[in-house]
């Protein structure tokens, strides 16, 4: 593949990789939303990446999840074959699950940093082996164990509120508009959603800016 990474191989399979059992944290009560909210909280983040410091499977499933808008199927799909080259800067290409559109992203240096931690524990035997692989077989995990993890690692974090495998996603986004100010006109672009206000509402941020209207004093 044309890679300039040093060949790995072997499998280690340490205590390094995460459970994965059906714990269901922040889980919504009965009758309420069940819409998942985005990490608001950037000390939150870097909690959760310290909680998952020695998971580096769990450490990169999060920090890539937070860097792209890729849904969690999408996410469990990627191989570690179309990764194990990336450099920061590289695009990185993957099909959609829902319109089988490919969609490109640019790998930061956080990424590969995590991609490359990933590997190095992970030692796969082939390029076709998932990257998130489940503690039970060769195959990648499913979305609902992401589901599960992320609502782990929220609570482990001291966050309440409901969260999940759309969480990722939306903390993506949301930075992307409120911490670093992108326009919600490519954010839409990004989330392939079909209007701004589609954006807005999935990205949980339109009531907080419609409040700061009003608290704008003439």
């Amino acid at each position: 593949m044309g890679s300039t990474k040093q060949q790995r191989s072997g499998r280690d399979f340490s205590s390094e990789i995460a459970r994965t059992g059906p714990r269901n944290f922040n889980h919504p009560k009965k009758g309420s939303s069940i819409k998942v909210e985005p990490i608001r909280d950037l000390k939150a983040i870097k909690r959760i990446k310290r909680l998952l410091a020695d998971k580096p499977r769990d450490l990169c499933l999060f920090t890539l999840g937070i860097n792209t808008a890729y849904r969690a199927n999408e996410l469990v799909s990627i191989t570690t074959g179309q990764v194990d080259y990336l450099m920061p800067g590289d695009r990185f290409d993957l099909k959609q699950s829902k319109n089988s559109k490919y969609r490109a992203i640019t790998a930061n240096a956080t990424v590969v940093k995590a991609i490359d931690t990933w590997l190095e524990v992970y030692r796969p035997t082939s390029p076709d082996m998932p990257l998130f692989l489940s503690q039970r077989g060769d195959n990648a995990i499913k979305v609902s164990t992401v589901n599960n993890l992320v609502k782990e690692w929220c609570a482990d974090a001291g966050l309440r509120s409901n969260y999940g495998s759309h969480t990722l996603r939306k903390t993506w986004g949301y930075h992307q508009r409120v911490t670093f100010g992108q326009p919600v006109a490519l954010l839409m672009r990004a989330f392939g959603h079909s209007s701004e206000a589609q954006t807005l509402e999935y990205l949980c941020i339109q009531p907080e800016e419609i409040d700061d209207l009003y608290l704008a004093e003439l």
